[in-house]
């Protein structure tokens, strides 16, 4: 066969088999990355009800982003990882150090301030559904602060993230005991749902195109920075080394800090602020049903009912509405 017979041949149908199970695979993880985040994400509180005991929560929380430095240094060296550049004409271009300085911001509100907030809160004394409850406002303080990044929020989606709130009121509804509890671990709380929103926000503003490796060292880094002083400074910084400390750590680094937020990154790229927040709305269902299967916590019909809502709030507002039919192209 000549090579003119041969460069005229059509693609081999096992090609096209390829490129469409490729495709295939594609949109299967683009639909389940959304509930792999939740599920991931909630078992944060899981991993404090193993690592609270055994360690100060500022102080897990730097050994935690400690911990994601180590693992991730190698990786970024060994995988080439290039730093963000800002090309200026023809030259090579320097360093994008205001992208990396956005990037350090959202993590060391994403990461320091909501997570140390939540955990000090807890163990002051909040109970978790409290937690729970107050940080459950992030998706409604996140739609009134939209349009700080140009998005709209429709009543369909505002009906939905009431409906969410109310379906998280619902299954803490047995948890939330606040007879007792001090102004501080409340206030602990109220930031802590300020800077997730301002995190979640400020990210999709000025750095929601990062490569995953970097945005990582540079979240951590500097969340790391901010929390190991705040910990030698607040805490004894004392830990208690066993199986379970050791467990809540490794899943910390590896599913939390990598996997989930990782997810969190590109969700935040690829979607609404709004939109992405609701998903936090199915945190709370989803932590009960794993306490219940773990500790044998009780799942009041009440929480079931909760769940309910919830789930049916946040599809009202990540459902998409079917687009007019476009001419095939």
């Amino acid at each position: 066969m000549s090579e003119r017979q041969t460069a005229a041949r059509p693609p081999s149908h096992s090609a096209k088999g390829r490129a469409t199970a490729s495709n295939a695979r594609l949109s299967i993880w683009s639909a389940t990355m959304p509930w792999w985040f939740v599920l991931i994400w909630s078992t944060g509180f899981i991993v404090a009800k193993y690592g609270m005991p055994n360690a100060e929560p500022l102080t897990f929380l730097a050994l935690r982003f400690g911990g994601t430095l180590l693992v991730m240094l190698p990786v970024a060296l060994l995988t080439g990882t290039p730093w963000p550049m800002r090309r200026a004409g023809g030259s090579a271009g320097r360093i994008d150090w205001p992208l990396i300085a956005h990037l350090a911001v959202s993590g060391i509100l994403i990461q320091a301030v909501y997570l140390g907030g939540v955990w000090a809160a807890i163990k002051q004394g909040a109970p978790a559904g409290l937690a729970a409850l107050i940080v459950g406002i992030q998706p409604l303080l996140t739609a009134l602060f939209a349009r700080v990044v140009g998005e709209p929020v429709s009543r369909r989606q505002w009906l939905g993230l009431l409906c969410g709130f109310a379906g998280v009121g619902l299954v803490v509804a047995n948890k939330v005991g606040v007879r007792g509890i001090g102004v501080g671990p409340v206030a602990l709380c109220v930031l802590s749902l300020f800077a997730i929103t301002a995190g979640t926000l400020y990210q999709k503003r000025f750095c929601a195109h990062f490569d995953l490796r970097v945005g990582t060292l540079v979240q951590f880094g500097a969340a790391f920075v901010v929390t190991l002083p705040a910990a030698g400074a607040l805490e004894t910084m004392q830990v208690r080394w066993n199986v379970e400390m050791f467990g809540a750590l490794a899943w910390s680094v590896l599913a939390l800090s990598i996997g989930a937020i990782s997810l969190l990154f590109l969700l935040i790229r690829h979607g609404a602020a709004t939109k992405v927040s609701s998903l936090m709305y199915l945190t709370p269902p989803t932590t009960a049903v794993m306490a219940w299967l773990l500790f044998g916590e009780m799942l009041s019909p009440l929480s079931a009912a909760g769940m309910v809502v919830a789930a049916l709030g946040v599809a009202l507002v990540i459902e998409r509405r079917a687009a007019p039919v476009a001419s095939a192209s």
